[in-house]
């Protein structure tokens, strides 16, 4: 179980690292001890085995001193952390866009009964937030870094499986992270590789990317749900500067225009999206300065990491309020159900 912030004076670094390999190394305990990082990320470069995975997870709480939140990207598809044959193999996420379309009840039911297993897989493996579901809505300009991981072109039909999937993690005591907020499906190009740019006029984004995030909102789930942002330029709404790093995106868009108000994490800074924003530590601070919440490194480059504890910041106070405000939802009704 999360354990609230109490207060801004003993608010963690708005940081979320990732591991170099299977196992803490002592180089990592004394960083992670001294920055204090929000929490962790893993990969499956990290996930080797349950007995592996136990031992590594709990020596993370007991660096920190805390119970942490521990991610992973187990969206199923070509994107599940933990793999086979120690673990399940899942669909991805337009195989359940299609068994949806062709019959509601069916699909839906399916995509149920399917992540309950794996919200209980990852709570049994230490878990307790997963980056799921991808929420873009697909386009003629979709690229293969999203394409089968985005349920459908059917905004309606997004929001209707990405909020199914966010209920079965949460009854599992799993906080989802949404993603990309504004919106990924119409970038043509991988931000892994490059900073993509789009084109689509805001009032377009707004008839159809956003959507399937504001329904997600009219949920009581919703004060449970993290969010994470993309790095797109979108050339309608800020044509200088990726999302992420946007205060006119995240300010007018993600909180204003979609009303997200939950906890926003950057999409992974170490991205070639972002190469020409400067180091880690430029880029870190850029993001939060812009107003995500929380900066997400993924690659365990201890070099790389010590540039962003330098620049980052404490959680500011907007952003204790939003993540108590998750836990305290998750514990809640874990307790009650």
């Amino acid at each position: 179980m999360l354990l609230k912030i109490e207060g801004q004076e003993k608010a963690p670094l708005a940081v979320i690292f990732g591991l170099s390999g299977e196992k803490l190394l002592k180089a990592e305990k004394d960083f992670f001890r001294q920055a204090d990082p929000l929490g962790f990320i893993l990969f499956s470069r990290n996930c080797v085995e349950p007995k592996q995975l136990k031992k590594l997870v709990d020596s993370l709480h007991d660096c920190m001193g805390r119970n942490v939140p521990v991610l992973v990207d187990q969206e199923g598809g070509r994107v599940q952390r933990l793999k086979p044959p120690h673990w399940k193999d899942y669909p991805a996420a337009q195989k359940f866009g299609e068994a949806f379309q062709n019959n509601f009840a069916k699909g839906h039911e399916y995509l149920q009964k399917t992540m309950a297993v794996l919200a209980d897989e990852l709570r049994e493996n230490g878990f307790s937030v997963n980056c799921a579901p991808v929420m873009d809505v697909l386009s003629v300009d979709t690229h293969k870094a999203i394409g089968d991981r985005a349920y459908s072109a059917d905004p309606e039909m997004v929001a209707v499986l990405g909020s199914a999937m966010c209920r079965e993690l949460l009854r599992a005591g799993i906080i989802p992270v949404v993603k990309h907020l504004p919106g990924q499906g119409r970038a043509g190009q991988d931000s892994h590789a490059d900073l993509p740019v789009v084109n689509a006029s805001h009032r377009e984004m707004r008839k159809i990317d956003f959507v399937p995030f504001k329904e997600l909102l009219t949920r009581a789930l919703s004060e449970a749900v993290w969010g994470m942002v993309s790095h797109i330029v979108y050339t309608d709404i800020d044509a200088r500067a990726a999302s992420s790093c946007s205060r006119k995106v995240i300010k007018d868009v993600i909180r204003g225009d979609i009303g997200f108000d939950g906890l926003l994490l950057s999409d992974d800074i170490c991205m070639g999206a972002l190469e020409s924003m400067g180091d880690a530590g430029a880029r870190a601070d850029m993001v939060l300065r812009a107003g995500c919440d929380v900066v997400l490194h993924c690659n365990g480059s201890m070099p790389e990491m010590e540039l962003v504890a330098k620049r980052a910041q404490k959680m500011t106070n907007p952003a204790i309020m939003r993540y108590n405000r998750s836990v305290s939802w998750v514990n809640r009704n874990l307790k009650n159900g």
